[in-house]
């Protein structure tokens, strides 16, 4: 009966120890504030803990308004839809280093940023950018 009740223990304290553990691994609100914010996200609100992910309501850096999941553990963000971590001002100096000039009507659509300008030549031409690093996937 002793062996049983100190296994109980044992096992109580090391489940009470594991729980604390994770807690103490889960990111803390201000470093979810902070990870969002690196990652261009901004007007964060509602930002709160449910069902073991962090939850948020912000605007992605294209100016979307997106719902965010966030790993409480790992930080990884999911948002509810497709968003760009570079803003419209971002593309146009991204293009403009890769030799565009006069960059024009720059929108975000499907995942990806398109672009009116001329090519390094001089040619007018349509591009699509892509949405994380900013180097032009495609130009017609």
């Amino acid at each position: 009966m002793k062996n049983r009740i100190a296994t109980l223990s044992l096992a109580l304290a090391l489940g009470v120890s594991s729980a604390v553990m994770a807690q103490q691994q889960a990111m803390t609100e201000p470093q979810v504030q902070t990870r969002l914010t690196e990652q261009g996200y901004t007007h964060v609100n509602d930002l709160k803990f449910k069902d073991g992910m962090w939850q948020a309501d912000a605007k992605s850096a294209n100016g979307k308004s997106v719902k965010l999941r966030v790993d409480a553990k790992t930080g990884q963000v999911y948002p509810d839809k497709q968003v760009s971590k570079l803003s419209k001002h971002d593309i146009n100096a991204a293009l403009t280093t890769q030799g565009y000039t006069d960059v024009h009507d720059v929108k975000f659509d499907d995942g990806i940023w398109k672009a009116k300008a001329k090519n390094p030549s001089g040619k007018h031409v349509k591009v699509k950018v892509d949405a994380d690093s900013g180097k032009v996937i495609g130009a017609e």
